[in-house]
């Protein structure tokens, strides 16, 4: 009986010796962005599984910082804007992966020119309110002398944007602050773009993936992995665009491959930063302490 019990518990004793411990999950907090491929792309590449991480994917920039404001998320892909509400709210965010800069990527659309929005008395906006949208909106009317009265503001997801008939509106002045892919579709419906983050000076629109000092002194390996993996994709998107479009394409609004490659050039990515650049984007309080290189 001696022998028998021998027998039985010996493969348990070699499971547990030979078995190692699981990571916790790491939830990183996004929405449609192209700046945030390299994230799809390392997800659908099982890149991120290895390390035990998983994403959920919002329609917004609110949602993503609201999901992750709620706790149901380790970490949140934001612009400074989203960061420095969070950090505001949470006292505990700091920047910890630069991922990209928008470069056009961010845009106002209208089915106006700029000389009939300043005439107008009356423009129906469409944004995503408390978002970076609401500060390249006031940088857009200050900058064209646009009064702020005129505004009426709506504020809407972009796939609730999207799905806005604004065939009703083909008679009112309408602007929409975007970014792509969600551009995309609204240019096909005669909008066009009146300014971008191309030629708007006086804002720049940085995103970065950010957690809390905790996680990175507790977890700083694995974020180190993750680091190497996202350098790792966005390698890969630019040796092999076609394919990468076919990675990414579900989680951009099934945008086409033209269109993918347009977005792309919207963008800069900055996920190796130069000193320099450390030093400039500590005036939107991402400081680069923390920042992984």
């Amino acid at each position: 009986m001696k022998n028998l019990l021998i027998f039985f518990l010996l493969p348990f004793f070699f499971i547990s010796c030979s078995s190692k411990p699981v990571d916790k999950p790491i939830t990183i907090s996004t929405n449609q962005w192209i700046g945030y491929s390299p994230l799809f792309y390392a997800y659908q590449k099982g890149y991120l599984k290895k390390l035990n991480i998983k994403l959920i994917n919002s329609v917004s920039l609110g949602e993503a910082a609201d999901v992750y404001r709620v706790g149901q998320a380790n970490m949140v892909t934001t612009t400074q804007h989203e960061y420095n509400s969070l950090n505001e709210s949470t006292h505990d965010i700091v920047p910890i992966i630069l991922l990209d800069r928008s470069n056009g990527g961010d845009m106002v659309l209208s089915n106006r020119s700029i000389e009939a929005l300043k005439k107008s008395k009356k423009i129906y906006t469409y944004l995503e309110v408390d978002s970076i949208n609401q500060e390249i909106l006031k940088d857009f009317v200050a900058n064209n002398s646009i009064s702020l009265d005129k505004l009426i503001i709506i504020n809407k997801d972009q796939e609730q944007i999207h799905d806005v008939n604004f065939k009703k509106l083909k008679n009112k002045d309408v602007l929409i602050v975007t970014y792509t892919p969600y551009d995309v579709a609204l240019k096909a419906k005669a909008f066009h773009e009146v300014a971008s983050t191309k030629n708007i000076d006086s804002i720049i629109v940085i995103d970065a993936l950010c957690s809390t000092k905790e996680l990175l002194k507790n977890d700083k390996k694995r974020l180190l992995k993750l680091k190497k993996v996202i350098d790792q994709s966005i390698d890969e998107i630019k040796q092999n665009p076609h394919q990468a479009y076919k990675t990414v394409a579900r989680y951009l609004s099934n945008i086409n491959y033209n269109e993918f490659r347009t977005s792309l050039k919207n963008i800069k990515w900055i996920n190796k930063p130069s000193d320099d650049l450390l030093e400039f984007i500590n005036k939107y309080h991402y400081t680069k302490e923390t920042i992984l290189k």
